[in-house]
């Protein structure tokens, strides 16, 4: 009956409380990304705590808020324009039903003006939705910090609270714990970082291949590397066939070339090499996490999709340690072990 009573109060809460989940959950990253300084600049040099949050709520607001609205300051101008020019849009759009209209695979695609007319109208469903999130942001971006302040000034008692009350064994909330924090570092520090170097790399190659908005361009390509699967290829691949059916077509195939050789290969490089170190994730719960977590919690669910995707692993594990036994039971006397 307790565990009952306990379950529908949480679903209660979280039914009523929906609208600022996006606010708790940047709450949550911030404080796993700051957890290790913050302490150690409170614990072990003394600082002031109230000051010390209120500096890491300042370094979010200037490293990540103001980076963000400065994106969104330019995009939105930019976009508004280019949607405006309907008479440039019908002009593209001709002359690429033009030159699909006999290539094989390309002719397949539907190009006719009752589908483009379709895909506008599912693009315009959208834009309310934009408007409206523009203050579920603010709003939440004040909770975010709001709640971000009085996790770090009672850190210490709340982990205290979160640990007595997990019913395992300290083994097991040990990976509980070492699962969140690799999955939030390597997901909150790894796609920014992923997305700005692919950014910057197209850009470059956009400049050298001609193509009029560059930078807005590259930072679509950038924001694009979210995208599961196809990435940055939604950006890239249709301005090279459109380049190409301008009748610059070695502007075309250069595009195109660069794209899939130098703007692919980064996602591979920085897998290797930067984003190893925040935390080997492999690439499966990092897709399906992601698609998972857009349904649920829109940005922040590249973050907290993957996560949720990780959980069934690690529950695993946490019932093997509880529950499970220790020894390795062989099949049969000649298979060879399992790992």
């Amino acid at each position: 009956m307790l565990i009952l009573i306990i379950i529908l109060i949480g679903i209660l809460i979280f039914t009523n409380l929906f609208y600022y989940l996006p606010g708790f959950l940047g709450a949550i990253t911030l404080y796993v990304l700051f957890r290790y300084s913050y302490f150690k600049l409170t614990e072990h040099r003394k600082w002031n705590t109230t000051l010390t949050s209120l500096l890491f709520i300042l370094i979010s607001i200037v490293f990540i808020v103001l980076p963000l609205w400065g994106i969104i300051d330019y995009l939105t101008p930019k976009i508004t324009d280019l949607l405006s020019n309907t008479k440039n849009i019908i002009t593209q759009f001709n002359l690429l039903k033009e030159y699909m209209s006999d290539k094989p695979l390309l002719k397949d695609i539907d190009m006719s003006d009752e589908a483009l007319v379709l895909n506008l109208q599912r693009l315009t469903k959208y834009v309310p939705s934009i408007l409206n999130s523009v203050a579920e942001v603010g709003v939440n971006l004040l909770v975010t910090f709001f709640v971000l302040y009085f996790m770090q000034v009672h850190g210490r008692k709340m982990e205290g609270y979160i640990i007595q009350a997990i019913p395992f064994s300290q083994k097991s909330k040990n990976e509980i714990w070492d699962e969140v924090y690799l999955m939030v570092r390597s997901n909150a520090l790894g796609i920014p970082i992923l997305g700005i170097c692919q950014g910057i790399v197209a850009m470059l190659g956009y400049w050298i291949f001609g193509v009029d908005d560059f930078i807005l361009m590259g930072i679509l390509t950038g924001v694009a590397s979210i995208i599961p699967v196809l990435g940055t290829m939604t950006i890239y691949i249709p301005l090279a066939i459109i380049t190409i059916a301008s009748g610059e077509t070695a502007n075309g195939i250069g595009i195109g070339l660069y794209g899939l050789i130098l703007i692919g290969s980064i996602d591979n490089i920085l897998r290797f090499t930067i984003l190893k170190t925040l935390g080997n994730v492999p690439p499966l719960i990092t897709v399906f996490g992601v698609l998972l977590g857009l349904k649920l919690f829109g940005m922040l669910g590249l973050i907290f999709g993957p996560l949720i995707l990780s959980s069934v692993g690690v529950l695993i594990k946490v019932y093997a340690n509880e529950f499970g036994k220790s020894k390795i039971i062989m099949i049969e006397k000649n298979h060879p072990p399992l790992h």
